[in-house]
């Protein structure tokens, strides 16, 4: 039954907690509906999609699988410029979700076949919201409250098969449930991390700021949703009796209850940005020269900024940003950019080593920016391992003044 229609988000809600009511406005829609909707939307793509794998739609009725890719992100300020509505917290966040796939797995054909996969996945007409609700991301209290009976139905869902009536047939679909679609202040909230200016850098792994700062290659992918509960319960009942710090040491940063799962990554656009911000900072400590000096003085790097900025803004047209966005850091990264620089730096040793740092940097660029990197760029694609390995040893050699430790 699908004519449910847009729910008030805090339904269920004041009565099974203890708290006054939220001071919160939420809309959603049920999450089987919204899936069921989404799907019946695709109804042609699927039944395209057998007719191509030459599979008979009659005899297909169950074995499908649905990959889901949810993603939820504060959307700043939203505040009424004039007006008299109620009065909301004036940020919102929003939790919305894009089929990236339907698979069958068919009794004669080995595995898997794919019937439908999403074509631009990363486009906003894919991707399907499922609630709005006004309060700040940072609400650890409210948002965890609101997207509680999402967190709810989507685990129902895991369990569960949902039986869909799709070109005239009942079929049976199991959906596979996949956060990618967070940014790592997202990520730290929902997994119960220490926010961003923690000493646990990564939500990744482990690591420390002083240890991530020795080591730039050898890294792997170490925490997971179940182990953060773990240490969760670790902090909460600190059964071995220690100080603080050495408990924090021990669950590596989590002090706050995980409450969805998330499989952490980085979107193209941060990756730009986070780049951009350091080759931003290594250009200026070229044109000061600092792998000769010391302790430069403040007003010494505040003259190799404006020194940059000039040349940036006379060369390529660059105005100076308060905070790196995402046309500057297009801009900023470029080889043209780099030669600009270079007239600024002194010595053709450091002036060639910084061509070499942006030419690799370019070299992998087009495997994080493509939405299917095999088939876009296959050799930037082959490369990429070498180019990062010569990328990290660069910097730990040529620029180590500002990487060791």
């Amino acid at each position: 039954c699908c004519n449910v229609g847009i729910i008030n988000g805090l339904s269920g809600w004041s009565s099974s907690l203890d708290d006054a009511p939220a001071d919160t406005i939420t809309r959603r829609f049920r999450y089987d509906v919204a899936l069921v909707s989404a799907l019946k939307d695709l109804e042609e793509d699927i039944m395209e999609g057998l007719r191509d794998s030459e599979l008979d739609d009659s005899v297909c009725t169950s074995g499908f699988s649905v990959m889901i890719k949810e993603s939820c992100d504060g959307m700043g300020d939203v505040s009424e410029k004039h007006g008299g509505g109620p009065a909301v917290p004036e940020k919102a966040v929003r939790f919305s979700f894009t089929i990236m796939s339907v698979t069958l797995v068919t009794d004669d054909k080995e595995g898997e076949v794919t019937i439908f996969t999403e074509p631009k996945p990363n486009s906003e007409l894919s991707c399907k919201p499922l609630c709005l609700t006004f309060v700040d991301e940072s609400d650890h209290e409210t948002l965890t409250a609101v997207l509680a009976p999402i967190v709810a139905e989507r685990n129902a869902m895991k369990e569960s098969r949902l039986i869909l009536s799709i070109g005239g047939l009942p079929r049976s679909f199991r959906f596979h449930f996949r956060g990618t679609g967070y940014d790592e202040k997202m990520v730290r909230e929902m997994e119960g991390l220490e926010a961003s200016g923690s000493t646990y850098v990564c939500p990744l792994c482990d690591t420390t700021r002083s240890e991530a700062s020795k080591n730039m290659v050898l890294h792997s992918i170490t925490r997971s949703h179940e182990e953060n509960l773990e240490r969760y319960e670790i902090w909460r009942k600190n059964p071995y009796s220690e100080s603080v710090d050495e408990l924090r040491d021990r669950v590596k940063g989590v002090s706050a209850k995980p409450f969805m799962e998330t499989q952490p990554t980085l979107d193209a656009l941060h990756c730009d940005i986070g780049n951009a911000t350091e080759f931003y900072k290594i250009f200026q400590d070229e044109i000061g020269e600092v792998y000769t000096k010391v302790n430069p003085s403040r007003e010494e790097r505040r003259s190799w900024r404006a020194a940059l900025d000039k040349q940036l803004r006379k060369k390529l047209r660059l105005k100076p940003v308060m905070r790196m966005n995402g046309n500057y850091a297009r801009k900023l990264m470029t080889q043209e950019a780099a030669e600009a620089v270079c007239e600024l730096v002194p010595t053709e040793e450091r002036r060639e080593a910084l061509r070499e740092l942006m030419r690799l940097y370019l070299q992998m660029k087009p495997v994080w920016r493509a939405t299917c990197p095999a088939k876009e760029c296959p050799d930037q694609l082959c490369r990429y391992s070498f180019n990062s390995q010569r990328f990290a040893d660069l910097l730990s050699s040529t620029f180590k003044y500002r990487y060791n430790g």
